[in-house]
């Protein structure tokens, strides 16, 4: 219960100290999209226009592999202790994984042409 009062509070301080300190004037210019220093071309929110789901696929690959990291960072610090069924699991989950990996290549996702 503790915990959760203080990621609430450091939330709530977050979002006020931001809104007593940040900047108050807002012009078109500052609420831009900011593209590596130049104008903003289509394929934004409001545009009309619509990105690529070859976009939304890699992202959601980078999300499915960094998962897997997350996964294993506890099993690399703690494999001597671990008992066997968790190398096991760690296998099956390295098994789907590859499934996965089988299947973006098949569906060439990551091919830019």
């Amino acid at each position: 219960m503790i915990m959760l009062l203080v990621a609430l509070s450091i939330g709530i301080l977050a979002v006020l100290v931001s809104a007593i300190l940040g900047p108050k004037k807002s012009s078109r210019t500052k609420l831009m999209a900011y593209e590596s220093g130049n104008d903003p071309e289509g394929g934004g929110v409001g545009t009309g226009q619509r990105f690529p789901v070859h976009f939304y696929l890699v992202a959601m690959l980078f999300i499915i592999f960094d998962i897997e990291t997350a996964f294993f960072f506890p099993l690399a610090v703690a494999y001597q202790k671990l008992i066997p069924f968790a190398f096991f699991e760690a296998i099956t989950f390295v098994l789907l994984l590859l499934v996965g990996y089988y299947y973006v290549l098949k569906k060439r996702v990551l091919e830019w042409t």
